[in-house]
C-alpha cells in the first residue's frame, strides 16, 4: 500500500512538474504564446483566416523577429499546410475554403498604416518564408474622402489582395470624438458625393478588393465608438429602445454599403470587425448592437491580441480565453457568416 501511494504521490508531482513546465513556456514566451494561439485556432473549423499585425509601436514588441526563437516558432507555424496564401472569390465576394484558411498580415505599413510598397510586403514575406494572401492597411480619410488608387495597385501588381480599412479619421489622437469626421454626417448625406466617388473608382478597379469601416468600434480609443454619439442613451437618435451610440454607428455603416450598392460596386466583400474586449465594457457597448446586419455584411472579423508590453501578464490574455470569447460573440452576431481574425499579436517578453 505504502509503494502504491508513494506511486501516486510521484504521478501527481511529475505531472504537475510538467503542467508548470508548460505554462511557463506559454506565458513567459512569446514563442510560447504563438504555439498556444496556433494549435487553439485548429479547434475553429468556421475561422477561415488569420491575419497578423506585424509592426511595433508605442513600446510594443509586436514584430514577428522580435527575437530568432520567436521567428522560428512564427514561420514553422504558418508554413504548415493549414494556411493558404491566395485568396478565392466567387461573384466577387471572398468565399471561405473548408479545412484551410487564408494566411494574410499587416506587413509594417509604418505608424500611420498606409504607407503601402511593394518592398514592405516583400521584406515581410522573406522574413517568414511565405506569401501573404491579403495586404491590410488603413484608407486614412484625413480632411477628404479619396480612394486609395496607388496603394491598392501597388498590390494587387504584387499578385496580392488588399484590404482597405475605410478610417474616418483627421487626426491620430485617441480617446475622442474626431474634429473632422461626424458619423451623423454620414447618416445625413453630407459626404454622399465624395463616397460615391470612392465607390466608382473602387468598382474601375476591376479587382477584388476587402473593406471594412470603423475598425474595433467597440473601442472607445477610435472616435467612432458609441461612447462619442450618447453612449447607451436612447431618447436622442432614432429607435427609442435601441442605444443611441451603437445605432448612429450602425446607421452610418449601412449608408456607406447603400452608395456602394447603388454604385454598382460589386467587387467588394464587406466586413465587421470588432475588438475582442469592448472599452468600455458596458451592455450599451457589445458589438452585436454596433452591426448592420446579415443582408449588409459578408465576413465577420475580430482582433485579439495578447500582451502589449513587456512585463503585462500573459496569463490575463490566454489564447485559450481569447478565442473562445471571439468565436461566442461571433455566434451571437451571426451564425451564418464566415468567421476572420483580422489582427492579433503578441509582444516579446
Amino acid at each position: 500500500m505504502k509503494k502504491k501511494y508513494l506511486f501516486l504521490f510521484l504521478l501527481a508531482v511529475s505531472t504537475l512538474s510538467n503542467s508548470c513546465k508548460k505554462n511557463f513556456s506559454l506565458f513567459h514566451s512569446k514563442s510560447g504564446w504563438l504555439t498556444d494561439y496556433f494549435e487553439e485556432l485548429k479547434n475553429y473549423n468556421d475561422i477561415y483566416a488569420v491575419s497578423y499585425w506585424n509592426e511595433d509601436f508605442d513600446n510594443t514588441y509586436l514584430k514577428v523577429n522580435s527575437s530568432e526563437k520567436s521567428l522560428q516558432t512564427f514561420k514553422e507555424l504558418i508554413n504548415s499546410g493549414d494556411f493558404i496564401s491566395t485568396c478565392k472569390f466567387e461573384n466577387g465576394k471572398l468565399i471561405p475554403l473548408n479545412g484551410i484558411k487564408y494566411f494574410a498580415s499587416f506587413p509594417d505599413f509604418c505608424g500611420e498604416e498606409d504607407c503601402v510598397s511593394k518592398e514592405r510586403i516583400t521584406n515581410y514575406e522573406n522574413l517568414i518564408g511565405k506569401n501573404i494572401a491579403w495586404a491590410y492597411f488603413s484608407n486614412n480619410w484625413y480632411d477628404t474622402i479619396q480612394f486609395p488608387y496607388d496603394e491598392v495597385n501597388t498590390i494587387i501588381n504584387d499578385g496580392k489582395t488588399p484590404f482597405i480599412r475605410m478610417m474616418a479619421r483627421s487626426e491620430f489622437e485617441e480617446y475622442r470624438i474626431d474634429p473632422v469626421w461626424n458619423l451623423k454626417d454620414i447618416i445625413n448625406g453630407k459626404h454622399d458625393e465624395a463616397l460615391t466617388a470612392w465607390f466608382e473608382e473602387a468598382k474601375d478597379i476591376d479587382e477584388n478588393l476587402l473593406v471594412e469601416f470603423g475598425t474595433e468600434m467597440n473601442g472607445f480609443w477610435f472616435s467612432w465608438n458609441g461612447k462619442y454619439y450618447g453612449a447607451g442613451t436612447k431618447t436622442e437618435y432614432g429607435d427609442p429602445n435601441y442605444p443611441d451610440g451603437p445605432e448612429i454607428f450602425k446607421d452610418a455603416f449601412r449608408h456607406i454599403i447603400d452608395i456602394c450598392n447603388e454604385t454598382g460596386a460589386d467587387n467588394i466583400t464587406w466586413f465587421f470587425h470588432f475588438d475582442v474586449n469592448s472599452d468600455p465594457e458596458e451592455d450599451w457597448n457589445d458589438p452585436v448592437l454596433y452591426y448592420p446586419g446579415d443582408d449588409y455584411i459578408d465576413w465577420l472579423g475580430v482582433s485579439t491580441y495578447g500582451p502589449f508590453q513587456r512585463g503585462d501578464k500573459y496569463n490575463d490574455l490566454r489564447p485559450e480565453d481569447l478565442l473562445k470569447k471571439a468565436h461566442k460573440k461571433f455566434k451571437e452576431i451571426s451564425e451564418d457568416k464566415p468567421y476572420a481574425i483580422l489582427e492579433f499579436g503578441v509582444t516579446e517578453l
